[in-house]
């Protein structure tokens, strides 16, 4: 465990996706590594009564995930879990296998500590990822897919690519994510309506039987996504998480403009939107908060607005491997300066 700020200056001396696929390599051999994976859950789980959960069927044995886009393939999951998550969540997976957009792709905004990209679901498609989570599943912790449609896929036909995947899915995994509102694929975000979000959510209930869960973008007015969650919800998701990346470049001095930005430029909005979301849904539906979660304050503050788990991405670029423990001692620590016995008695708290 070296001093990460050290080792991140070197890191951040190359290109960003170049280094992710250098880290995806070593999550890889690392499960090979005798005692390497025990040594480093050792170091990084924490495990606390006050921290634990059943939410929706699935036992969280702390509020802490891993967002969508940093494990596209699933072939980090067993270093991801030693690291503290208490659940992963793997993708955006799409039917068929795809490049993505072309490259470069991802960006780093080092002083505003926030990342940009336009990936546009690069994945290996639903048939090997599926067979790659079924070699392991069940696992230790609850694993969520991520999905969304193929690029070439028309919008007349979305559903039919989101049932394929939640048959694929049926039997490996906890809890799908839908994702319509990535700023990479072209059109996605269209898919935000109403319409097409009630008709999407009552097909899926009839194929899967596990939670599902609407993820939103950041960049819609709070009406729209309480009208969108509300319609959602109604005809069979089962929670929200919220949110997306954000496609409002004025957050960061010199951006790209194309993609979606996330880490700490994200925070505030993200923040904002839970709040409006928590004042209608807290306590009565599922609430994932991500965007711009890099401590152990931020992630409380989260939770007292209404959300039941967290996920963080950037924030672990960032901060580095150690963030789930750093964040989970400080839960620990907060909980008990306010005299409370179990993370669910914050849930909603300062609404």
């Amino acid at each position: 465990m070296l001093d990460y700020k050290t080792f991140r200056s070197l890191l951040f001396k190359s290109n960003p996706e170049s280094v992710h696929n250098f880290l995806e390599s070593l999550c890889k051999i690392a499960p090979k590594i005798p005692y390497l994976l025990p040594f480093l859950a050792q170091k990084s789980c924490v495990e606390d009564a006050s921290l634990m959960q059943k939410i929706d069927g699935m036992d969280f044995y702390n509020p802490i995930g891993l967002a969508a886009g940093f494990d596209k393939n699933a072939t980090m999951i067993e270093t991801l879990c030693s690291l503290g998550f208490s659940f992963l969540e793997v993708g955006a997976v799409t039917p068929m296998p795809q490049q993505g957009n072309p490259k470069p792709r991802l960006w780093r905004h080092i002083t505003e500590e926030s990342l940009q990209n336009v990936m546009g679901f690069n994945n290996d498609g639903v048939q090997s990822i599926a067979s790659r989570i079924g070699g392991m599943y069940p696992f230790c912790v609850p694993l969520g897919i991520n999905i969304g449609k193929n690029k070439a896929t028309p919008q007349e036909k979305a559903i039919e690519d989101y049932c394929a995947l939640a048959r694929s899915f049926q039997i490996t995994s906890d809890y799908l994510s839908i994702n319509v509102s990535s700023p990479n694929t072209p059109d996605l975000r269209d898919l935000q309506n109403k319409d097409f979000l009630k008709e999407l959510f009552l097909a899926l209930r009839e194929i899967y039987s596990k939670p599902l869960y609407l993820k939103i973008s950041p960049d819609l007015e709070i009406d729209s996504i309480l009208e969108l969650i509300e319609v959602a919800l109604s005809s069979g998701a089962n929670g929200i998480i919220a949110t997306n990346t954000t496609t409002d470049y004025s957050l960061v001095k010199t951006p790209q403009n194309l993609g979606g930005l996330s880490g700490k430029v994200l925070s505030q909005k993200s923040r904002e939107i839970l709040k409006e979301i928590g004042k209608v849904y807290a306590k009565k539906t599922t609430i994932i908060s991500v965007g711009g979660i890099f401590d152990a304050k931020e992630a409380y503050e989260r939770i007292a607005l209404g959300a039941n788990l967290i996920q963080v991405y950037s924030g672990l670029i960032f901060e580095g491997p150690l963030l789930v423990w750093k964040i989970n001692q400080g839960l620990k620590e907060l909980l008990n300066n306010d005299g409370l016995d179990n993370i669910s008695q914050l849930v909603g708290a300062n609404l």
